[in-house]
C-alpha cells in the first residue's frame, strides 16, 4: 500500500495506525468489535487466551481484517520453549538454549521456515522473535527470564543463531522482530514485573548486547524491518532527572535510546515498536496515557497495549487528544506512517488455510524434538 494512502486517512485513522493491540478472548465478539472499530488498529497481536484451533484461529484474524481498512499487521511471540502462544493447538517448539546446546544451525533454520510457513497459514504476518538477549555464564544466574530463550553466550553466538533463524523465518514471507533492544541480558529482574536496571556502561554495552544488531544493520540486504524497544533502565547512558521513576526511564519512552542510539547512532531506518506497555516496568510508573505519548514522542513507530480492552482505549485516546492538541508534531506523525506503510508493503496475502500442510509442519517439529531429545519443560514426553 502506497505511503501516500496513509497520510490521507482520516485523523482518528492514523492514529490507530500507531497501534499492535491485544484481542480479549477467541471471538470478535461486541467487545472486541467495538475496540477494533474505534482504534483501527495498524497490529494486531495474538496469546494463548486468543487460540483454540487453527481454524478458529484463521476466522478470528480474518474477521478483524475485514473491520480495518488497511492492511493489518497480525502477529504473536511465536519463539519456542516458554513462550510458545501455539503449544495447545501445534506440537512444543523447541527453545533457542535447546537448539544451541545442540550447536544445531540447521535446526535453528528447520524451526524459523516451520514457525514462518505456521504462521503464514494461520493468518498472522509477523513474529514477535528472536530474542537477541546474551547470556553469559554470569548472566545466567540471573531471574530476568531470558535463560532458556537467548541464543548464545556472546555477541558472535547471538548473531551466528539470529541469522540463521531470521533466513529460515522471512523465507517464507513472516517478518521476524528483533527484541528487546538495546539488551536486557544483564538486568536483575523480569520487565513482566518491574523495570529491570542494566548497569553496564556505555562501552560494555557497545561489545557484547549492541554488537549483534549493529552487525545486522549494517547488512546491505535489509533483512531486518523490524525492532523491538525493552522496558529496560540503563542508568550509566540514560539519566533523566525528575522522572516518576526517579533518574531512570525505561528505554521504552526514552528519546536517548530510541531516536538518538538506535535511529540516529545506528542509523536503523525501519519499524521500531515497544515492547507491551501494560508489562510491570511501565505500569508500575506510568499511567498509560502518560506512558503512551511518552513513548510516541520519544520515536517509537508502534505501541503494543496487549491485554485490556479499557486500558488499550485510553492509551490511543490519550495519543489521539495530544496530537489534536499539537503535543506531538505532524513531521513525526507521517515519519512513523511512512514506516509503517512501508512494513505492510512487504506482507502478502496470507495463504489459504491447509491442513495437510499444518500436519506435515506438525511432524517437521515432532521429528525436530525428537533429534534434539527436547521436551517441553513440566511435560513428561514430547507430543
Amino acid at each position: 500500500m502506497p505511503s501516500d494512502r496513509f497520510s490521507s486517512l482520516p485523523f482518528e485513522q492514523q492514529i490507530g495506525q500507531f497501534f499492535f493491540i491485544g484481542l480479549p478472548g477467541k471471538t470478535i465478539d461486541s467487545e472486541a468489535r467495538d475496540l477494533i472499530e474505534e482504534i483501527k488498529p495498524g497490529g494486531i497481536i495474538l496469546f494463548g487466551r486468543n487460540v483454540e484451533s487453527p481454524q478458529q484461529v484463521r476466522k478470528l484474524l480474518d474477521e478483524a481484517r475485514a473491520l480495518v481498512p488497511t492492511p493489518l499487521l497480525c502477529g504473536i511471540d511465536q519463539e519456542g520453549g516458554l513462550v510458545d502462544r501455539l503449544r495447545e493447538i501445534f506440537p512444543p517448539m523447541p527453545s533457542a538454549r535447546a537448539l544451541r546446546q545442540h550447536g544445531d544451525l540447521a535446526g535453528v533454520r528447520t524451526l524459523g521456515r516451520i514457525t514462518g510457513e505456521l504462521l503464514r497459514i494461520l493468518g498472522l504476518n509477523i513474529n514477535f522473535a528472536p530474542v537477541m538477549s546474551i547470556i553469559t555464564q554470569e548472566r545466567s544466574l540471573l531471574t530476568n527470564g531470558l535463560y532458556s530463550r537467548s541464543f548464545g553466550s556472546s555477541p558472535g553466538e547471538v548473531l551466528g543463531y539470529t541469522t540463521v533463524y531470521m533466513r529460515g523465518l522471512q523465507g517464507t514471507g513472516c517478518l521476524g522482530c528483533l527484541k528487546h533492544f538495546p539488551g536486557i541480558g544483564a538486568g536483575t529482574v523480569d520487565s513482566h514485573i518491574e523495570m529491570p536496571m542494566v548497569p553496564l556502561s556505555r562501552d560494555d554495552l557497545l561489545a557484547q548486547d549492541l554488537a549483534p544488531y549493529i552487525e545486522l544493520f549494517q547488512r546491505a540486504d535489509d533483512r531486518v524491518r523490524v525492532v523491538m524497544v525493552s522496558h529496560g533502565g540503563f542508568p550509566n547512558i540514560d539519566i533523566k532527572k525528575g522522572t516518576t521513576g526517579g533518574l531512570v526511564e525505561p528505554a521504552s519512552i526514552s528519546a536517548s535510546i530510541v531516536s538518538k542510539l538506535l535511529r540516529h547512532e545506528m542509523g536503523y531506518k525501519h519499524l521500531i515498536v515497544t515492547d507491551d506497555l501494560e508489562m510491570g516496568a511501565i505500569a508500575k510508573q506510568y499511567e498509560i496515557e502518560e506512558a503512551t505519548v511518552k513513548a510516541f514522542n520519544a520515536g517509537e513507530d508502534m505501541l503494543l497495549i496487549c491485554a485490556t480492552p479499557e486500558t488499550i482505549g485510553r492509551g490511543y485516546r490519550a495519543l489521539r487528544e495530544a496530537a489534536r492538541d499539537k503535543g506531538i508534531s505532524e513531521r513525526r506523525i507521517q515519519a512513523s506512517l511512512k514506516r509503517i506503510a512501508a512494513t505492510k508493503a512487504l506482507v502478502q496475502p496470507s495463504p489459504a488455510l491447509d491442513m495437510e500442510r499444518y500436519e506435515t509442519l506438525a511432524n517437521d517439529i515432532r521429528q525436530l524434538n525428537k533429534r534434539l531429545d527436547y521436551v517441553y519443560p513440566g511435560e513428561s514426553h514430547v507430543q
